[in-house]
């Protein structure tokens, strides 16, 4: 899977890949609670749990997932971009 452009550089940035459930949430939601809203975050993620996790948290709590790529094709880790709500 290519990943496509992104236009605008993400406003945050977190590496979730050394983690196991249920701290990648953990993170990923402490980072959105100091985000403004409207703001984004590209997270790298690993792992077949967070992969399935980790966006239908974020999406649950009502922010948006723009994307989700492999960061190279056959890479097992993933970029998850995301949009808090505004």
């Amino acid at each position: 899977m290519q990943r496509r452009a992104v236009i605008a550089k993400p406003d945050y940035y977190l590496d979730i890949t050394a983690d196991v459930c249920p701290m990648t949430f953990v993170r990923t939601r402490l980072l959105i609670e100091r985000m403004s809203p409207g703001q984004t975050a590209e997270i790298r993620l690993k792992g077949e749990e967070p992969l399935k996790n980790v966006p239908a948290s974020v999406a649950e709590l009502g922010h948006t997932v723009e994307e989700l790529a492999a960061e190279s094709p056959g890479s097992e880790i993933h970029i998850l971009r995301i949009r808090t709500k505004s």
